[in-house]
């Protein structure tokens, strides 16, 4: 017979067997990040798997409002409150769209001979809370609908990722178009942990070219690669001095980067990533906390500077919090002409 009393035990029962099956896996979680932050890791993995508990709690919240043990606005409260956060981390992650922005990059009145699709990802933040097999297959999968040119990774690959980051990162290796990519400040020992010789074997083992510090060479244009800001590793004084007969693309993790491009014969566009768009956008905090992301101001999309345009995606991944809300991960397709 079900009665008040029993749904409402049953209800702390099921509620203290997730919280003790999530603190378990967090605490076997941690132990297999390559990170000096162990402890760091375990509270941000408490956050991610005690959120299961949202799921006893969004349905006890609609019993006790109906048994009256809630009030109607206590339960309606929890319930809706329940619901975003259900929406924000088991949903929202995993729409990976498409965005297609086109962008005239030849001074000449013709432009290019044949536009170039340039497939644009960055914040994949393999580790605590994303770039696992699911979603990583799906990032593939849609880059390979989209039939690019090429794929520029603007960097953070990571985020205190787990000590078999070679064998996450295998799935990109189908990808039907060449890879090159640059590091973000999660890969760098500030703020993130120090993988980078781990990294650099994902790179070599999974087809990544790392192009830190490098020109690729294509018809219609020059794509480089710019160090992390953060990492101190953008100078990029000398690029006056290279061949100027073609325009520029620029791969940088932070799109503040773009305030130290130099005057160059052609104004070249950046492309970056580093904010999550906000990832969660909530009413006047996102925007407070973007000011200390981005001093430029930067969020999304395209902005315009004095020697410069940057390109800002919103990403794939997450940090902080294991959320997206009103930011769904995308890729750009930017169509060069």
């Amino acid at each position: 017979m079900w009665t008040t009393n029993s749904v409402t035990l049953y209800f702390y029962l099921i509620f203290a067997i997730l919280a003790v099956w999530g603190i378990a896996q967090a605490w076997r979680s941690q132990s297999r990040t390559e990170t000096i932050h162990p402890f760091k890791s375990f509270v941000h993995l408490l956050a991610f798997y005690l959120s299961y508990l949202l799921f006893p709690l969004i349905f006890y919240s609609l019993y006790a409002g109906w048994q009256q043990i809630f009030s109607i606005k206590q339960a309606v409260f929890i319930f809706l409150l329940s619901a975003v956060l259900i929406y924000a981390r088991f949903i929202e992650p995993h729409l990976i769209r498409i965005q297609r922005v086109p962008y005239k990059l030849s001074d000449t009145e013709q432009g290019f001979k044949r536009p170039v699709r340039i497939a644009l990802i960055a914040d994949l933040h393999i580790g605590l809370f994303s770039g696992h097999e699911r979603q990583l297959k799906q990032v593939v999968a849609k880059i390979n609908q989209e039939q690019p040119d090429l794929v520029v990774v603007a960097g953070d690959w990571t985020y205190e990722p787990e000590n078999k980051l070679v064998e996450e990162m295998a799935v990109l290796k189908e990808i039907q178009a060449p890879v090159y990519s640059v590091n973000g400040n999660h890969d760098e020992q500030y703020p993130g942990p120090p993988i980078l010789e781990l990294l650099h074997s994902a790179f070599a083992a999974n087809n990544v070219i790392d192009i830190e510090g490098q020109i690729v060479e294509f018809d219609e244009f020059r794509l480089i690669g710019i160090g992390d800001l953060w990492a101190g590793k953008t100078d990029m004084r000398y690029m006056p001095d290279l061949p100027q007969d073609k325009p520029w693309i620029i791969l940088s993790h932070n799109p503040d980067t773009v305030d130290m491009v130099p005057k160059l014969n052609t104004r070249p566009l950046m492309l970056s990533g580093h904010t999550h768009g906000g990832q969660v956008e909530l009413p006047w905090l996102t925007n407070y906390i973007m000011k200390k992301v981005s001093i430029l101001g930067h969020k999304r999309g395209l902005y315009q500077h004095e020697n410069a345009d940057v390109f800002v995606t919103v990403g794939i991944g997450m940090v902080g919090v294991p959320f997206r809300f009103c930011v769904p991960p995308t890729i750009d397709i930017i169509e060069i002409s």
